[in-house]
């Protein structure tokens, strides 16, 4: 099923089929499974059932597909668009260019195996891991077995064994490749459960960890706040999807008017009839970024609107708010690892 959506700022909106999601304008961050990801403008993002997603803008347009056949998504080649390893998967249409012509000719159009197809050649073309093929199959096979494992109270020794029973050093293979060891892939699975459960099931603290395979609930509310600075209870009250309100709304709608000219916290706290600190508190606690970051991204959001339409980019310097160009084009390869002029030939090139 295709469908156009004007998302709702700060909505959950949970996934009940194996989607993609396709922004086809606005600008913004978006929340994946409890992440935050920013500049996602030209890409196109396949979820799995069982996951959610928020944008933390109002100006979105999407398109949803949604697939109806899930005989596909068993093929070891689809897999890699949806089973995400340590960040969000996604497609880069800017670099795909039968991507774009698919979809510039089928607008809303039900026929949806292609794009799947098409997609999944473009991951691997795209090869984030700079694996081979065989090597990404050994890679998701490991993901699978984490998924399928994850609460079962295996350790370390019993995961690698159920990994490498086919012979090979998956193990090595994970960590050369993905950069990260399976015991923290198996860490991250269980944490990003934990937090899925605790925000949006009633079910006790205890009944949770012990669900999540660990030995009892005092150790898992050490290890989860440990990792995320929040008891599950905290974590659960700061979350509270249910509840919306419009601190979000408000604090992004300001930084969206005043990022050109203001960067200072006292001026956004006083907007927002706070303290600073409790300015601070509450961003990080409803957007998991700090202020500074939303405001830097704005910044950034703005700067590429500017250089696509080929405005000079001593004049972006000045409309941003900085006194030198050149010290707008160090801000803007900080950010994005790319000189403005860089990003700019990008664009004539796309």
């Amino acid at each position: 099923m295709v469908t156009k959506l004007f998302p709702e700022i700060d909505k959950v909106y949970f996934i009940e089929k194996y989607t993609l999601i396709h922004i086809l304008s606005g600008k913004g961050n978006i929340q994946v499974d409890f992440e935050n990801y920013f500049d996602w403008q030209d890409k196109a993002i396949y979820l799995e059932k069982g996951q959610y997603i928020k944008f933390l803008s109002d100006d979105f347009l999407v398109r949803k597909i949604e697939f109806p056949d899930e005989a596909m998504f068993r093929n070891k080649d689809v897999r890699v668009l949806f089973k995400h390893l340590i960040s969000l998967g996604y497609i880069d249409f800017n670099e795909c260019s039968d991507c774009q012509n698919f979809l510039n000719n089928s607008v809303f159009s039900e026929e949806t195996k292609q794009i799947i197809d098409i997609s999944s050649k473009q991951w691997f073309w795209q090869n984030p891991f700079k694996a081979s093929k065989s090597e990404y199959q050994i890679i998701f096979d490991v993901k699978e077995v984490i998924d399928e494992h994850f609460s079962n109270r295996l350790s370390n020794a019993d995961l690698v064994h159920l990994i490498n029973k086919n012979g090979i050093d998956a193990q090595a293979l994970v960590q050369e490749k993905v950069g990260i060891s399976i015991s923290k892939l198996l860490s991250k699975k269980r944490l990003v459960e934990s937090k899925r459960k605790i925000a949006f099931t009633d079910k006790s603290i205890q009944e949770i960890s012990f669900e999540m395979g660990y030995k009892d609930d005092a150790y898992f509310n050490r290890v989860f706040k440990n990792t995320t600075g929040y008891t599950p209870s905290q974590f659960r009250s700061n979350f509270d999807y249910e509840e919306r309100d419009i601190f979000v709304q408000d604090i992004i709608d300001l930084i969206q008017e005043y990022h050109k000219e203001k960067r200072s916290l006292d001026f956004y706290a006083d907007k927002m009839n706070v303290s600073v600190k409790t300015l601070s508190k509450k961003t990080r606690n409803k957007l998991n970024v700090s202020v500074g970051q939303l405001i830097r991204n704005e910044l950034i959001n703005s700067s590429k609107s500017e250089l696509a339409v080929n405005t000079p980019i001593n004049e972006i310097a000045f409309k941003m708010g900085f006194e030198e160009p050149n010290h707008f084009s160090n801000f803007f390869k900080h950010h994005t690892g790319i000189t403005p002029s860089e990003y700019k030939l990008e664009k004539y090139n796309s």
